[in-house]
């Protein structure tokens, strides 16, 4: 949906937009089978409470702690198989995924271009357009920034003109009408120039524009690849870091060490003056500087693979941990519809999500390890589950969560009223 009004009337085929809708799957995928996992475990055992087989199966000596064990061992079966699908299948499809999605954004050069956004597709360029006609390529209200020549910058502006390839593909044209064009220079703040034209062509790089479906391959991104190779990266980063670190140690021995290469006495003979010492002081330094700084690059790096490394973990352990939420609190609210099950189910995912996106950013910015970070979403609501489940076996609890029926839909309670009659 994010894209829809990019694909449409792009002359796109079916195939190739059915495939991009596959591929973003993926992503919703990796999310929705850990809530599915609680509404169907709140459906369960909401109905089986409703119907008061628990208390049939209490009465027989059958206590909570047996009744959860099926559930718990498929939601293990279900975590397993999703911890294969975030190491193998996902990071294929997210990479099969940025590749279409370039290679589409190459399909057109006006595909790129927003009116009223500045683009910037073409590398060196920032390119603002205020109508743009889709169908004949003509565009009106134009401003260019041309960063091709640094430390120059060229301002063109103009009322209309037209974008377009060359024939080979190779260039991307614009051909502007009336307009005018400001030359600057970095170096030279007292030079400015300003041309008028009624007509003038800029030939611009186009190698990225032409629509043809690549093939996997190339780099890949955090996201476009398992745990395993990822781990492989991590051990690689931190033999970089060991590197750096060893440099640095070396740089402040050196400094400690550094002795007067350079003196000259005064004319009384009794004051000396160190000339060298003061100057490759300040070269240890900047070069100590330089030393931490790719440290500190590093160390987020680091930080960001172990993130996602432990994200393709987390998620399949919470089908496991909202198998310990879901049992007790369908116990409690007595009753199984879909209705009932959806809103408190997105009450608690939404919880997650809050404590998994808080998490990743501390363990982005290096203020949380990432593994606090991403599991203290399961942690938590583990220990919640656990809570409950233990309260629940003890004694019988009734929860009633009826300020959550204002947001279910009404198709749904009608549903739920039927299932009841029946």
């Amino acid at each position: 949906m994010k894209v829809a009004d990019k694909l449409v009337g792009k002359g796109l085929g079916a195939w190739v937009i059915t495939k991009l809708i596959g591929l973003s799957l993926g992503y919703i995928l990796v999310l929705v089978i850990p809530m599915a996992v609680l509404i169907a475990t709140l459906m369960a055992f909401g109905n089986m409470s409703q119907n008061n087989e628990v208390t049939i199966f209490k009465a027989t000596g059958i206590s909570l702690y047996r009744m959860i064990i099926p559930p718990l061992i498929a939601s293990v079966l279900v975590a397993v198989g999703l911890v294969y699908f975030n190491n193998n299948i996902y990071p294929d499809a997210n990479h099969e995924l940025r590749i279409l999605q370039e290679d589409i954004a190459r399909k057109k050069p006006t595909l790129s271009l927003v009116p009223g956004v500045f683009s910037q597709e073409v590398a060196s360029y920032a390119i603002l357009v205020r109508e743009i006609n889709q169908e004949t390529n003509e565009l009106k209200q134009i401003t260019i920034y041309d960063y091709s020549n640094p430390p120059k910058v060229n301002i063109v502006t103009a009322e209309e003109g037209k974008i377009y390839f060359t024939p080979t593909q190779k260039k991307l044209m614009m051909d502007l009408k009336n307009g005018e064009i400001h030359e600057s220079d970095n170096n030279q703040q007292d030079v400015y120039r300003k041309l008028r034209f009624t007509r003038h062509k800029i030939a611009m790089p186009a190698e990225q524009f032409t629509f043809e479906q690549s093939s996997p391959g190339g780099p890949r991104g955090d996201r476009e690849i398992g745990a395993p190779e990822m781990m492989v990266i991590v051990d690689s980063l931190k033999k970089i870091q060991n590197n750096y670190l060893e440099e640095y140690k070396n740089k402040i021995n050196a400094s400690l060490k550094l002795q007067p290469n350079s003196v000259s006495q005064s004319e009384d003979g009794n004051k000396y003056v160190y000339v060298k010492v003061e100057q490759q002081l300040r070269a240890n330094q900047a070069a100590m500087m330089d030393v931490l700084s790719r440290l500190e690059y590093n160390r987020k790096e680091i930080n960001r693979y172990m993130v996602e490394i432990h994200k393709k973990y987390s998620l399949p352990f919470a089908c496991i941990v909202f198998v310990l939420i879901g049992a007790p609190l369908g116990t409690m609210t007595r009753k199984g519809g879909i209705g009932m099950a959806s809103g408190i189910s997105l009450f608690f995912f939404v919880i997650y999500w809050a404590f998994l996106i808080a998490g990743e950013k501390l363990a982005d910015r290096d203020l949380a390890s990432p593994f606090i970070g991403i599991w203290s979403a399961n942690f938590v609501l583990g220990l919640l589950g656990i809570y409950l489940l233990i309260k629940t076996a003890k004694e019988r609890v009734t929860l009633s969560f009826d300020f959550l029926t204002k947001f279910i839909p009404q198709s749904w309670k009608q549903q739920e009223e039927k299932n009841e009659d029946s």
